[in-house]
């Protein structure tokens, strides 16, 4: 990640969640109080941000603040790991933890859920990989955490690959219109990866030549035919309504990635706090 577009969005949200002034530690705590506290996790998870993201938080809100022993991304935790330990001006931590722990549970939840997909796949030669669906926002992040998980991305915006879906066919009349419109325009360098879900369309791609064919929420005996019919001249894709419960079986069936907007849209967030680990503080002392 590049951490000039990472800063400015930890900066954004840091004043979203501080807005004028954190009025609670403000008026508890002086300025040049010390602290120190720990993350934790309260369950087992992968762990995906915690030096990358999570302490970058901290130091964007103070650099005066130290980070250290972070838990490395794609570990298992368990609960009571200590994920990292961060330390330097009260006021200043205590605004920066709800931040940094939103985005860990986040994409620790992300990359958790897909090492989950990941697993299920095991031994078939297929890739898992996410899409478009991701938090308005948080794509850059959540997309990492799909890796650290053991997935891999699909394109990071509309910019990145030609994708014919089932509205662009609809208006232009046909996949044959759409994939010709599509490469007069588009760099030789670019592929063409079509939507489908029928076999009549699979049958249509391949009189068009498109390079990657995605089947969409077919069934995986529908899926098994299409990989038949379609015999290594296209790139397989599924997409559409895939679960833990049905991921393997569509595996099985030949295809070469399967794509799961779940992984961002529905991974839940994992438990992780923070807890001090200094000794009560003397706010009577305050000037």
């Amino acid at each position: 990640m590049d951490k000039n577009m990472l800063h400015a969005m930890i900066r954004e949200f840091l004043r979203e969640d501080i807005g004028r002034g954190d009025l609670t530690s403000e008026s508890i705590f002086q300025g040049n109080q010390m602290g120190s506290a720990r993350l934790v996790a309260r369950e087992s998870f992968i762990v995906a941000g915690v030096e990358k993201v999570a302490a970058e938080v901290f130091k964007v809100q103070n650099p005066e603040i130290k980070a250290v022993d972070p838990l490395a991304d794609g570990k298992r935790t368990s609960p009571n790991t200590v994920l990292l330990t961060v330390s330097g001006p009260v006021v200043d931590l205590l605004k920066a933890e709800r931040v940094a722990l939103n985005l860990l549970q986040r994409l620790s939840g992300i990359a958790t859920l897909t090492a989950a997909f990941v697993a299920k796949v095991e031994g078939h030669p297929v890739r898992i990989t996410d899409t478009r669906k991701t938090t308005p926002g948080l794509r850059v992040l959540e997309k990492y955490a799909v890796r650290v998980g053991g997935g891999t991305n699909h394109r990071f915006n509309l910019a990145d690959g030609v994708l014919i879906k089932d509205n662009h066919i609809a208006a232009c009349g046909s996949i044959k219109e759409a994939v010709a419109r599509v490469r007069e325009q588009i760099p030789h360098t670019i592929r063409i990866e079509v939507e489908t879900d029928t076999l009549q369309q699979v049958e249509e791609c391949l009189e068009s030549r498109a390079d990657i064919i995605m089947l969409d929420n077919m069934s995986p005996e529908m899926m098994s035919k299409a990989v038949k019919i379609i015999n290594g001249r296209a790139m397989v894709e599924a997409s559409g309504g895939v679960s833990l419960a049905t991921v393997e079986a569509i595996a099985a069936s030949g295809v070469d990635i399967i794509s799961i907007g779940g992984l961002t849209h529905s991974a839940p967030s994992c438990d992780i706090g923070m807890d001090w680990s200094f000794q009560k503080l003397d706010v009577d002392t305050r000037s």
